[in-house]
C-alpha cells in the first residue's frame, strides 16, 4: 500500500533502491535472454557504478572491476571496489 501511495504521489525513490531495481531488470533480462561468455551490459554496469560512486567520492574508474562467472545453474556477479585511502 505504501509502495502505491508513493507511486501516486510521485515519492522520489532512494539512489540505492533504484539502483538495485535497475541491477535486478538487467540480470533478469540477461537470464532469460542469451547464454553469451561476457554478457554486453556489463561495461555500462561499470561505467555507471563510477558514475554513481563518483558523486560522493573521488576514484579512479579503473578500480572497478564487474565479472558475471556461470557454474551449472548459478550465476555470480562480481563487483570489486577499491576505495581510495581515507586520509
Amino acid at each position: 500500500m505504501a509502495s502505491f501511495l508513493s507511486f501516486l504521489l510521485g515519492e522520489k525513490k532512494k539512489t540505492a533502491s533504484v539502483a538495485k531495481e535497475r541491477l535486478q531488470i538487467i540480470l533478469a533480462h540477461e537470464r532469460s535472454g542469451r547464454n553469451a561468455a561476457e554478457p554486453d551490459y556489463l561495461p555500462a554496469l561499470q561505467r555507471d557504478l563510477v558514475a554513481v560512486i563518483s558523486k560522493y567520492i573521488k576514484i579512479n574508474p579503473d578500480d572497478i572491476k564487474v565479472h558475471l562467472e556461470r557454474q551449472d545453474n548459478l550465476e555470480v556477479l562480481e563487483v570489486k571496489i577499491e576505495l581510495p585511502d581515507a586520509r
